[in-house]
């Protein structure tokens, strides 16, 4: 039995087929996302969807999709599945009979006594998707036509029909070569197999519509360009591959490339491995060097949930060296103490008050065995860097207060990771000092100090020191809310804000909390009683009247839940190590069960990975990103926790 499979009356239902959803992305920056059953429900899907350099250096749609069609006895039968306003049109789900993903994608299809296997395969290191189509059974001669539906746009925008397209196309090797307007790479269509005839036939096929679009409130109709079809024949026992590439390639080689990246592929066949696939799949290319994706199918770049994946992802032995190439093409982009937040326009951006700041954190996790003169010598500059330009304060209103705190100026009260916006206003301002901003800042100097005691700087031990003792104190003064038993979630002109939210917990969790451990151990019991979910931690208490349970609807309705009661996954991590600090080796059933408990998630949404966030009332549906690094990564990590915990027993 295949861990991921979908059977016949599970496909041919379009309500809960649809929902499902596959990512495969690769080194070279390119990935491919559809559901199931190949039917695009966003603008976001796509077979090879691959950057444009020379256009705009983002994303780009080129190969939408592909319909297949069996052809026997002259009567035609379409396998495709398309979405039009009111209708299905072709309806080929019916012809489904089962779907696998444990190596990779396969769909089985049954038409008579045709039984035909479709395998879709992203190649690692080019812009490539390989479609592998093979006749397991049939009766009479049997033909295949395999239809390519074009976009050629922008991942964020939509496909509409114009004047400005270019319907020419040149013969290549088993194929052919088109380019639907200036400025984009070439597309190749070809077929390992030699007598596939091409058909041109240029058509625009208009108002395919995105339900997931619709439901976000987005535009949701999109025209796409089909150039013609391949058509040729195939045997009982046969098996063909079509390749969509920016690059030519050699047809008679493609079965064995086929081949060659199925064995790349670490198989999904349990839990924990489909997390490791899914952690492989942040890791690109940028510039030549080791970057993380926050998530598929719409983010990018973000310096922040780098740093908060990294360990987790490199605990799934991705890359060997994983943790040094990525913190050193990190820190190349720094600007004084910041590193890049996000890229806008392909440039980046530096605006945020906590991201420099996880870079300790995730030292202190990626390199618990590494010598600490070893590790001050490599990272000791970012380390001074960082903490000497938040003493000096940013022109972004960052600056150390005399108490030793971190303050963030009310003008600038978007620098946090709860930034969602509407219409330019801020749904949850949090100014002045934040408490995990100052929770991660007393880390950094305590580490930071650590570090140079052991390597002998003592002019800076001494100074920073002085200032985390400063900082500890007043931290306790400044947050804690003696009569809830818990922490403020910003103070800005002597009051508090009483805001129940897992940020607090962050202060509990890392290696040095300014906070005693019974404070430690009355945060972590609000965040069970008030928080914690089977889907991560709510981002606001139930209890509160702005608590919003559910993430649906259009951008403004999820925007103002995003940080308002919806659960984030990666807070788990967090939590477990609040949670075993406080209760010891002991307790790690407790975390190794919130752990098992995404399991049933894996083929709930997107398929073999992780959500970025779920609803804070039951059922907790997903919502958000469909694959998130930080989701998978801490999860990864909370798995090695209880790892642990059965290593020991069984030494014993």
């Amino acid at each position: 039995m295949n861990y991921i499979n979908f059977d016949k009356t599970q496909l041919i239902n379009l309500e809960y087929s649809l929902d499902k959803e596959l990512i495969r992305s690769n080194r070279a920056g390119a990935f491919s996302c559809c559901t199931i059953l190949g039917c695009n429900t966003r603008k976001y899907h796509g077979l090879l969807i691959c950057p444009q350099p020379q256009l705009d250096g983002e994303l780009h749609v080129l190969l939408s999709k592909v319909d297949e069609t069996v052809i026997q006895r002259d009567a035609a039968f379409n396998l495709g599945v398309n979405k039009y306003p009111g209708k299905f049109h072709p309806k080929g789900h019916k012809y489904v009979r089962d779907f696998t993903a444990d190596i990779i994608p396969k769909v089985t299809y049954r038409v008579g006594g045709v039984v035909l296997t479709k395998e879709t395969m992203f190649v690692t290191e080019k812009q490539m998707v390989l479609i592998r189509y093979t006749l397991v059974e049939a009766h009479s001669p049997t033909k295949l036509r395999l239809q390519p539906f074009l976009a050629f746009r922008n991942i964020h925008r939509l496909s509409k029909r114009n004047i400005d397209l270019n319907t020419k196309y040149d013969d290549v090797d088993n194929g052919i070569r088109v380019n639907m307007y200036d400025g984009y790479s070439d597309l190749f269509l070809q077929i390992s197999k030699k007598n596939a005839e091409y058909v041109h036939a240029p058509d625009w096929y208009n108002d395919l519509e995105y339900i997931k679009e619709e439901e976000r409130g987005y535009e949701c109709h999109e025209d796409l360009y089909v150039p013609g079809f391949f058509e040729l024949p195939i045997k009982k026992g046969e098996s063909i591959v079509l390749s969509a590439s920016t690059v030519q390639v050699y047809p008679p080689s493609l079965p064995k490339l086929f081949n060659g990246e199925i064995k790349k592929r670490r198989p999904r066949d349990s839990y924990e491995n489909s997390l490791k696939n899914s952690a492989e799949q942040f890791l690109v290319q940028r510039d030549g060097k080791l970057a993380i994706n926050e998530g598929y199918p719409w983010y990018d770049y973000s310096g922040r949930y780098s740093f908060i994946s990294l360990p987790g992802l490199a605990l799934a032995d991705t890359k060997k060296n994983l943790c040094e190439n990525v913190l050193d093409h990190l820190i190349s982009l720094m600007q004084g103490p910041f590193f890049p937040e996000s890229y806008l326009h392909q440039k980046p951006v530096y605006h945020s008050a906590d991201t420099s700041l996880w870079f300790f954190r995730t030292l202190q996790l990626c390199f618990k065995k590494t010598d600490k003169k070893l590790l001050w010598d490599k990272y000791g500059q970012a380390m001074r860097n960082i903490l000497e330009g938040y003493a000096d304060g940013t022109e972004n209103g960052i600056k150390l207060h005399d108490n030793g705190l971190i303050h963030i100026e009310p003008s600038e009260h978007n620098l946090t990771w709860m930034n969602a916006t509407i219409d330019k206003r801020q749904i949850t301002p949090r100014y002045g000092y934040v408490v995990e901003v100052n929770a991660l800042w007393y880390n950094a100097m305590m580490f930071a100090v650590d570090l140079a005691k052991v390597a002998g700087d003592t002019e800076f031990s001494s100074r920073w020191e002085a200032v985390a003792k400063k900082t500890g104190e007043e931290f306790r003064r400044m947050f804690w809310y003696e009569k809830g038993g818990y922490l403020a979630d910003y103070v800005y002109d002597g009051k508090m804000d009483l805001s129940i939210r897992p940020n607090m917990l962050i202060a509990a969790a890392l290696k040095y909390s300014p906070l005693p451990e019974q404070h430690n151990k009355q945060i972590v019991d609000i965040v069970v009683k008030q928080l914690l979910t089977p889907r991560g931690l709510r981002t606001l208490s139930p209890q509160d009247p702005r608590y919003k349970g559910r993430y649906a609807g259009d951008t403004y309705a999820r925007e103002a839940a995003f940080h308002q009661g919806t659960c984030w996954v990666w807070l788990l991590g967090p939590f477990a190590d609040a949670w075993l600090k406080i209760y010891g080796s002991d307790a790690r059933d407790y975390i190794l069960n919130l752990y098992g408990g995404f399991e049933e998630t894996i083929t709930e949404n997107g398929i073999g990975t992780v959500s970025e966030l779920y609803d804070g009332d039951p059922p907790h549906q997903a919502g958000g990103a469909l694959s998130y690094a930080a989701s998978v990564a801490e999860l990864i990590r909370i798995g090695a926790m209880g790892a642990t915990k059965k290593s020991a027993k069984t030494t014993k």
